[in-house]
């Protein structure tokens, strides 16, 4: 029996449910493993599924990691809260599954379990998938997350890490140093096979959201008050970016890159971004394009309130992405600029490289909060 520290009432009350599926994507509770409510950590190993309890309040004191061959499903309504700083977070490993089956009415919520709850209070969530990245600098390898220490990466670019639909996370970030800190979602090499839809970030101490290579899409994302960057992408990303919707992040709305040790890492960074509105403040701009950029078409994009609209690093420091700036490789369409005191500060010969549109929405409803995201996330 695996033993991860379950009251005498969650045993009861799970054995009274549990039955092993294999045949769809809410699995059931694995006969013989349990877990505390009140002191919520350890980890899944293969062939063992769990079902939270969304009566229940989880409180996680420590890291629980979903290995290879394991499940986890947390149902619509559960909320776990979260302390301990950088030792606590949720990690999905290559090979494990995590199904968040929110609801627009009745989200998942992890936050912080401090009476005062403020950014960094725990680490957050990190899955790590087998599909492509460039942090190796060529294709096929396979990395170390820089937080969890779990390997991600390789050639299954069709991989499935599970379903996460209408979570929200908050408080976020903890750092281990400036180097190194969590984000509040991390997506590490996660393949196309997985469901990223209605999730939102609210005050993490990093980024709200980082893709790290992979082909994961995200689709109905918020990122609110970020301490870093609200979304941000690299190392190889391959997907698309939909119904993204930005506010208050402390430097770029979106970042996106490349690699940071080769701007011309394969493989190539190559992103759809379409129905997006960025609000800031912030002080790296709407979308910052750095670190060899990779290939972008972006439609339909509403910035407001930065000084730079679309910030460019300098050719100088990186010619790899002002080359594919220079040869339309990086394109946007239907941009709408907000109260933005410079619309980029791209300095090459391609003035065409951005288009403009009077009818533009970004992620539905311009700067102002879209009706997809109504009710199950917060701002304040």
């Amino acid at each position: 029996m695996k033993k991860l520290l379950f009251s005498t009432l969650a045993i009861a009350a799970l054995a009274l449910t549990s039955c092993s599926s294999d045949d769809d994507n809410t699995p059931t509770t694995e006969p013989g493993v349990t877990i505390d409510p009140t002191n919520f950590q350890g980890e899944l190993v293969s062939g063992e599924e769990v079902t939270l309890d969304a009566t229940q309040t989880y409180n996680l004191t420590g890291a629980f990691i979903v290995r290879d061959g394991a499940k986890l499903t947390i149902p619509a309504g559960t909320t776990v809260k979260a302390s301990g700083g950088t030792s606590a977070y949720i990690a999905v490993a290559q090979g494990g599954q995590i199904f968040i089956n929110g609801t627009a009415t009745n989200p998942v919520v992890m936050t912080s379990a401090l009476a005062n709850p403020a950014q960094g209070d725990w680490g957050g969530l990190v899955i790590c998938g087998k599909a492509n990245t460039n942090k190796g600098g060529s294709t096929g390898q396979t990395a170390t997350a820089e937080v969890s220490d779990l390997t991600y990466g390789g050639t299954v670019d069709n991989d499935n890490s599970g379903v996460i639909r209408y979570l929200r996370i908050e408080y976020t970030g903890a750092a281990f140093n400036g180097d190194k800190e969590f984000n509040g979602v991390s997506l590490f090499g996660v393949g196309s096979g997985t469901t990223l839809e209605y999730v939102q970030s609210f005050e993490g101490g990093d980024d709200g959201l980082e893709f790290f290579g992979g082909s994961v899409s995200g689709k109905y994302l918020v990122s609110t008050n970020s301490g870093d960057d609200s979304i941000d992408f690299a190392d190889g990303w391959k997907g698309t970016g939909e119904y993204w919707y930005i506010s208050g992040g402390a430097k770029a709305g979106i970042e996106g890159s490349n690699n940071g040790d080769n701007g011309a890492a394969l493989p190539t960074t190559t992103v759809t971004l379409k129905n997006i509105t960025v609000v800031g403040p912030g002080t790296e701009g709407g979308i910052f394009i750095k670190e060899g950029g990779g290939l972008w078409n972006v439609d339909n994009f509403y910035i407001s309130g930065y000084a730079t609209g679309i910030n460019i690093k300098d050719a100088a420091a990186d010619p790899v992405a002002n080359a594919h700036v220079d040869n339309d490789e990086i394109t946007f369409t239907n941009v709408m600029f907000d109260g933005v005191d410079a619309e980029t500060n791209y300095g090459g010969t391609n003035t065409d490289f951005y288009t403009t549109g009077t009818e533009v929405n970004g992620a539905g409803n311009g700067a102002n909060v879209p009706d997809w995201a109504q009710g199950w996330t917060r701002f304040n």
